[in-house]
């Protein structure tokens, strides 16, 4: 297609000849210092000049090079799982001496129904509801202290997620990828994982934010089987892969004309990229998601179950190059058990244990666990009482509980991880963290210093100021750390 020529095809303005040949010019001469793997959100601004997604050097050297954050939608209870309380249980039906109608009426102690024992050589005692997953628990730091800002499940599961409980910001996952990049350019870096549709918050839990668009998380909705259910569009029965190539080729000379007068553009810059990744994703996606080609004993070992298939798949994309997988279980019905609590939380550990345990075995026998970060936990805990009849979400049963933000259980793995430790306490009730709190924030410094970052210098320009995960908040916990 050819038209008349045009004078401003054929001519540039003095100040667009000096902009562009004078800043091209700076960040040539900057990249043959440094190095082009050097070149970061410091260096540039944020903008990444070639390929956004390419794999880049942390602050500092340390293990862990890759994620998986294992989501358990709803809050699990910390007194039925990882953190046991005997003094609960001795006042099982009694009102306990602590207030806790600041909040929500509450009833009296309600004692965990499940036993604990201790494992490992640690002999760090875990419930019986994840035997297996303590078959590793001299691989895991459980930290008993976490606390988050409210008891609801919208702002918290935001705050978890994304560093803000109200306002939009890059999801944790976000902040990684833009980070380390990703080791594979054939598939994306950052994937989210839920069964059967969003969770609370949509896809607000894995969003990119201010970040350019090529951060934000990929979802997969699980509970499909079939890859072009998985990943739609994933194949063209009419169109060749080399025409398919041609298409891409001519639709990404028009969009890099479209974009050249237009600078920096973040929104465009990630419809581009994301031409380029859906093309290259056809052939290694359909091999990543393909758990049939696994073992049948492997497949065993993770039980071939909706949980189990999501955690190998998870295994197979972080072996490929994929930097951060967000697993999300609670499908259905989630950990946010009002009632029944000891029917609900024993079906789902059920769903959860065996294939936890399977990933953290097949990760330290692949040698994998030494630079994989494993984390494991909800937006917040739930109380040590029993919820009373039409309060919350409840439908009248007295034996279930409710959202506890002051203290609840999350844990991590491998990258780093100092394991076979436990790190800091609730009252002797389990409500409220009394023994080196760990605030959501300090949380997410913490993962970002075992995967070589400095939490206040990693940063993104927005609005005229320096945006980071933690705003300006959080600690790192050194004792975590190995």
């Amino acid at each position: 297609m050819h038209h008349a020529p045009r004078l401003e095809d054929q001519f540039l303005t003095r100040r667009d000849f000096l902009q562009r040949c004078g800043l091209g010019f700076g960040a040539l001469g900057l990249a043959a210092m440094v190095g082009p793997e050097r070149l970061g959100a410091e260096s540039l601004g944020g903008f990444r000049p070639n390929n956004p997604l390419a794999p880049r050097a942390p602050h500092f050297p340390v293990k862990a090079k890759r994620v998986i954050h294992i989501f358990a939608n709803g809050g699990p209870s910390q007194v039925d799982t990882f953190d046991p309380k005997p003094t609960l249980t001795k006042w099982h039906g009694k009102p306990l001496p602590l207030d806790l109608r600041t909040e929500r009426k509450t009833g009296a102690a309600f004692g965990s129904p499940f036993k604990f024992q201790k494992y490992g050589q640690s002999g760090i005692e875990v419930s019986e509801l994840f035997p297996h997953v303590a078959e590793s628990i001299d691989e895991i730091a459980v930290i008993r202290s976490m606390r988050a800002d409210v008891p609801n499940h919208e702002p918290s599961l935001l705050l978890m997620n994304c560093g803000d409980a109200r306002l939009p910001r890059p999801s944790l996952g976000s902040w990684v990828t833009y980070g380390l990049g990703s080791e594979n350019q054939n598939l994306p870096g950052f994937i989210a994982m839920c069964p059967g549709g969003y969770p609370i918050q949509e896809s607000q839990n894995w969003q990119s934010g201010f970040l350019p668009g090529i951060y934000q998380g990929n979802y997969i909705n699980s509970a499909n089987t079939e890859i072009e259910k998985l990943i739609e569009h994933i194949t063209n029965s009419a169109t060749s892969r080399s025409d398919q190539r041609a298409q891409i080729d001519l639709l990404q000379q028009l969009n890099a004309r479209h974009a050249a007068p237009r600078g920096q553009d973040a929104q465009l810059e990630a419809r581009i990229q994301s031409y380029e990744l859906a093309y290259r994703m056809q052939m290694e996606a359909t091999d990543a998601f393909a758990v049939e080609r696994e073992p049948a004993a492997m497949r065993a070992m993770y039980g071939d179950t909706q949980h189990g298939r999501q955690l190998l798949t998870a295994r197979r994309l972080l072996e490929r190059g994929v930097r951060f997988v967000q697993v999300w279980h609670g499908e259905g019905q989630p950990w946010d058990n009002h009632d029944d609590i000891e029917i609900n939380h024993r079906k789902l550990a059920l769903q959860a244990d065996q294939p936890i345990g399977a990933l953290l075995k097949d990760l330290k026998q692949r040698g994998m666990l030494e630079d994989t970060l494993v984390i494991w936990g909800g937006e917040f805990g739930r109380t040590p009482v029993v919820e009373l009849p039409a309060v919350g979400a409840n439908s009248g049963k007295v034996n279930g509980r409710d959202h506890n933000h002051h203290g609840f259980t999350m844990w991590m793995a491998g990258g780093g991880v100092k394991g076979g430790t436990v790190y800091g306490a609730t009252d002797e009730f389990g409500f409220k963290a009394v023994e080196k709190p760990v605030h959501v924030h300090d949380l997410h410094a913490t993962i970002l210093a075992l995967l070589g970052f400095d939490h206040e210098k990693l940063t993104y320009r927005h609005s005229g100021r320096d945006f980071r995960l933690t705003d300006v908040h959080g600690k790192v916990v050194r004792d975590l750390i190995a």
